[in-house]
This record gives C-alpha cells, structure tokens and sequence, in this order.
C-alpha cells in the first residue's frame, strides 16, 4: 500500500473528546473514525488490525472444534421472552424497536436465545454431542457509558461460541480447554492475560473473565504477584496483601481490561428451549452449554492502550497493519532523487514479492520529519528509509519501532534481514 493512495491519514492533532489513549491514538493514526458515541468506522489501517485479531481468534477457536457459523442481528421478540431477558434486562441493554406491521424486534447484544434453538434441530442423541458453534459479528448493547474508544462501544465486534454437551464432566473438560485457547489469543495478540474469577451469576460459583492489568483499566482485580491466581474485587474474598491461597504468595491489587469470558451456562438455556437428548439406555436428557467470549474490536482497542509511547502506537508483529513501514527521502538534486526514488520503489516489490506486508510513504512533497512522525504514530514495527545518505553507502536505514536506534543494512540483505525480524 503507498501511503500516497491510502483513504485515511494521520493527524497532528487528537479529537477533542478522546478519553483514552486507544482513542486518542487509533484516531490520531487513521486508524478509526468515530460517527458518535461509542459507534466507529474501522479505516483500511484499523480494518487491518481487527482481521488480523479475528484471524488469530478463528485458527484457536477452529483448534478446539468450534465451528464458524453466522446469526442474524436483527432477532425477533419470542425466543427472548422464553428466558425471560426481553424485559429484564431489556431496553436498558438491547435496542428494541417495531419492524412492519408492529412486530416487536431488536438488536442482537448476545446469542443464547437464537443458537439454543438452533442447536435443537440438529441434537437427537448422545451420538450428536458434544459440538461448538462460534461466530464473529457486530454486536449492539444500549450502553449508557459509551467511552474509552472501542473499550466501551455500543456497537462492537464479538466472537461468541457456544458449546453443547452430554454432562458436567465433558463440559469441564471442554471449558478447560477454550480456556488454554484464550490464553493462547491474547499472547498471539501481545496481550498478558489473567484468569480471573467472577460471579457465576444463576450459572455456576464461578465463571472466569481474562484481564490484562493496566493502570487505564476500569475492572479492580486482586491477583497472586506469583501464580497470578485472581479475583474480581466484586466477588473477591481477598484483598491486597492477603497469602495466595493457591501458592501461598501474596495478592496485589491492580486495575484491568476485561478482553475476554467465559460462563458454564448448564441448563440455563436448553432448559428454557427444552434441548434434551436421549442416552445410550433411551433415557431423555438435558443439554448442558458452556458460552466463551471475546471482543475483537475490545482487543485492538487494548492493544493500542498497553503498546504505546509518547510519538505513538507499537504494535505487535502478529497484529501490526503492516510489517514494514518503507520512507522514501527525496534529495535536493533530480538526479539524486531519481535514483531514491528507483531503488524505493524497487525495494518495495522485492519486500511484497517476499510475502512482506509494505506501507511505502511514497510521497515526494512531505519533508522528513513529518514523515518519521508518521510512522511512529502508526506504529508498524519495522521503518525502513531509502534516502541520498543511505545511498551513498548502498544501505537503508533500519530502525524497529521498539528501538531508539537505527542502523545501517546494506541493501542486498534488506529482505532476507526483514525476513529474520519477523519471525523472531
């Protein structure tokens, strides 16, 4: 992509509402456009970021047996009033609304009340079980907060998978399981992530939220500084200071982002929908579900809140909108400027013919500074500058974003170079 054709661009100065570094900076970079409160156009640089989370999210969930389907948003009053949740909590957090002839819709904030009976069609026997279903998909709640950039949005991108299964025993040990899985997500995404207890609710003691500590979170959570066991502060039988009950460490107090949770919902659900199955003596059973969560759009905005400095954001390689940041320094000469301009856009196809993701900033009129403040706002983690200096020694500057300093690599090793950062 040369940054010269790229729709959205980086601006000098922040939105007047930024209440967040997410905000400030997604913004700030091109990397979003917000339409009002807690409602954002992701631009082709954000857009990138949040395929590349969804991505991460669907190799780990499809690892685990979850299969990818796609639900309506636009549902239909019934199956809401079946499990008592189009009046409580209704309006306060789902968008309701009449459809043609006075028929009572609304927006999907969750799904327990459409794949439930879905997953009736398909379930006769214990042959059918177990199986999960995930998708990906905008989701709307009617929230009165809407702040923090894409931590609390009113409209947002969920991955909800639910899971269907004989007993209490196989769903513990599919639980587990998505568990490790989540786990997995946010390392991939450059996110440390705590297991964190929660209220169960009417589900279960315990369901299990994953909080990524920072002094911008909004959740407190009491943790083990040793074997990071964790509490809620709104469950928790602990308090900053008290012995680990797990390792016998001691537990610190810190604020958190939720970006992730999961509930073991038991009967909550097939019970209302009447979800059964028969076993292998003929007898009729209930369907015991599990529900698993996680924002992608809530993700991207945590990453940009935790990686970032004072010129911009960092993201990490996994997640990053490109891999290479390219800047092509014009010359005072034509001549000198013919040859840059030869050799930056002949880097840039050897780079993508190598199957390296390239932002170019190809534009011959923006003067240095303007665009090495460009690319520490954007924050890909590698800039690469083709200039008369670097010429003049057959090398390009190269400078890692996580890094201060820059170097000197001859220009025959720039993609096998690019190739071993990477990967690293």
């Amino acid at each position: 992509m040369r940054y010269s054709r790229l729709f959205g661009r980086t601006a000098k100065t922040a939105p007047h509402d930024a209440d967040s570094a997410n905000a400030r900076l997604l913004a700030q970079g091109g990397f979003v456009d917000q339409l009002m409160a807690g409602v954002y156009t992701f631009l082709p640089l954000g857009l990138r970021v949040l395929h590349k989370v969804k991505n991460i999210i669907r190799e780990e969930m499809n690892a685990v047996g979850g299969q990818e389907i796609l639900m309506p948003a636009i549902l239909p009053k019934e199956p809401w009033e079946k499990t008592g949740r189009w009046s409580d909590p209704g309006p306060e957090v789902m968008f309701q609304f009449k459809g043609r002839g006075g028929a009572d819709m609304g927006l999907g904030w969750t799904h327990e009340e459409i794949v439930t009976p879905l997953a009736k069609q398909f379930i006769r026997s214990y042959k059918d079980l177990p199986f999960s279903v995930y998708q990906i998909q905008d989701k709307f709640r009617n929230e009165p907060r809407a702040k923090s950039g894409l931590l609390r949005g009113r409209e947002f991108s969920m991955k909800d998978m639910y899971s269907f299964h004989k007993d209490e025993a196989d769903l513990v040990q599919y639980y587990d399981k998505v568990r490790d899985a989540y786990l997995r997500v946010f390392e991939r995404c450059g996110l440390h992530a705590l297991v964190v207890e929660a209220s169960g609710g009417a589900f279960s003691k315990y369901s299990h939220e994953f909080q990524t500590l920072t002094d911008s979170g909004e959740d407190i959570v009491y943790y083990c500084g040793k074997c990071e066991y964790a509490q809620n502060r709104e469950i928790s039988e602990y308090k900053a200071g008290d012995t680990c009950p797990k390792c016998g460490g001691t537990m610190k107090e810190g604020k958190a982002i939720e970006i992730g949770n999961i509930f073991k919902l038991m009967t909550r659900f097939s019970a209302a929908f009447d979800v059964g199955y028969t076993d292998a003596d003929g007898a009729k059973k209930p369907v015991l579900m599990g529900c698993y969560g996680i924002g992608p759009s809530r993700v991207v905005g945590t990453v940009a809140e935790i990686h970032h400095d004072e010129k911009g954001l960092i993201w990490p390689k996994s997640v990053a909108p490109f891999q290479v940041h390219l800047v092509m320094l014009t010359a005072k000469e034509e001549t000198a400027t013919a040859k840059v301009r030869e050799t930056a856009y002949r880097l840039e196809q050897e780079l993508e013919s190598a199957g390296i993701e390239v932002l170019f900033d190809d534009r011959e009129e923006v003067r240095a500074g303007e665009k090495f403040a460009d690319a520490d706002l954007i924050g890909n983690p590698l800039r690469l500058v083709v200039s008369e200096k670097t010429l003049a020694q057959s090398s390009v500057e190269w400078k890692p974003r996580m890094s201060s300093e820059a170097a000197l690599v001859p220009l025959a090793e720039v993609v096998a170079k690019c190739r071993e950062f990477l990967a690293a």
